[in-house]
């Protein structure tokens, strides 16, 4: 019976070999009982790396891949967050405590302004897909997609301008979704464009919508839902005992007051939708959290995934760097009987069992950096105050 268990552990080990990365993940996984423990999420202060910096990834998402959480985010260091400088980063820890600089997600990607990188795994084709917000001049929105075959890239750029069916409506920041049957959605905004040439009136500004992707991830379908609402930005979708929600609220343009979380749900992730309440909004009509939504993220533990909101908490910095200002993270959305998100908690610390990992990471011994530029068009004025721009550093 010995032997016959060696044999079989055996053949275990070369199927792993044969699936490649993450089929060897996946085969790890199951020959070893995942550990969990206790960690304490802060929102008092700034989340720091290793080394003692304070990590400077917004906008973004939290994904756990291979037994590792990863952050991905804008840096936006001491800029003002509207220069050609702004880049796409990533952290990973094992215990969402301790955190590694991992790199930037892009190699020399074109000049233009960078926002909201969004990063999901596709269990088809085995790679990483990055979607994000650029804009080649403020505010010609174009939206792409990048691919790798690890969490931390480099990522290669796919296309720069993905044909979403609202292209030419200059679409706006997004988060991906991926449905239990691994089938992706992209929910954005799009800020609006010209007059429509037939009837001369313009669309409204900042409408969301879902579309479906294709199987790879790489493009859009041109399956897409109707107008959610108007006026709006800081997109995300979840799914729960089978209803899909979507979660965003009024534009806010780097607002220190933060804005709300409005909660639509559905049957079908491509609507129709219903409008249910505002989720971080206190009785007196101001966000419960002065924060903006980035994303939900699905942490493991011992009693299933845990679903946390992320809110970049704009203005927050003690210091003045933009790249330094806090995030908030949730505890677990809770659901009430019927179903519905109970409204946010502006909680400064709590604790949660989660899955940890690897106390090292295994990736990158020398993150790759790529140089600062120099921005031919720098901002003079801030477009959402008004108000001068100092000089990006």
């Amino acid at each position: 019976m010995k032997a016959i268990n060696q044999f079989r552990t055996r053949i275990f080990a070369c199927l792993c070999i044969l699936t490649g990365i993450a089929g060897a993940a996946a085969c790890s996984g199951a020959a070893q009982q995942p550990e969990f423990r206790t960690v304490t999420i802060s929102n008092l202060e700034p989340r720091r790396d290793v080394t003692g910096a304070i990590v400077d990834a917004h906008d973004g998402n939290l994904l756990f891949a291979n037994g590792r959480y990863y952050l991905y985010g804008t840096a936006y260091g001491k800029t003002a967050g509207y220069g050609i400088n702004n880049r796409f980063r990533v952290y990973s820890s094992p215990d969402l405590e301790h955190w590694t600089f991992e790199g930037e997600l892009l190699k020399s990607p074109p000049d233009g302004i960078h926002y909201c990188p969004s990063v999901v795994y596709n269990s088809r084709t085995h790679k990483y897909i990055l979607w994000y917000n650029w804009y080649p001049r403020l505010w010609d929105g174009q939206v792409a997609v990048a691919v790798s075959d690890t969490p931390i890239g480099p990522f290669t750029i796919v296309n720069l301008r993905v044909q979403l069916t609202q292209a030419e409506q200059r679409p706006g920041a997004g988060t991906v979704f991926v449905d239990d049957d691994g089938t992706g959605y992209y929910i954005y905004s799009a800020t609006g464009a010209l007059p429509d040439s037939k009837n001369g009136t313009a669309p409204p500004d900042h409408s969301v919508r879902v579309e479906r992707l294709t199987p790879d991830f790489l493009a859009s379908t041109g399956q897409v839902s109707d107008v959610l609402a108007t006026g709006c930005e800081g997109t995300s979708m979840l799914k729960h005992d089978g209803r899909y929600y979507a979660i965003f609220d009024h534009t806010c343009c780097f607002c220190k007051e933060g804005s709300g979380a409005r909660l639509y749900v559905a049957s079908n992730p491509l609507g129709p939708y219903t409008e249910k309440a505002n989720i971080n909004m206190s009785p007196n009509h101001r966000p419960t959290v002065a924060g903006q939504q980035a994303s939900i993220a699905r942490i493991p533990t011992p009693d299933g995934v845990a679903l946390i909101w992320i809110a970049d908490r704009w203005g927050s910095r003690p210091d003045g760097v933009k790249g330094h200002d806090f995030q908030f993270w949730s505890e677990p959305l809770r659901f009430d009987s019927a179903g519905n998100i109970m409204p946010i908690a502006n909680t400064p610390e709590w604790s949660l069992k989660v899955r940890v990992g690897p106390a090292v990471s295994s990736h990158n011994s020398k993150p790759y950096i790529w140089p600062k530029k120099k921005d031919p068009n720098p901002l003079k004025i801030d477009p959402c105050t008004g108000s001068p721009l100092p000089p990006d550093e």
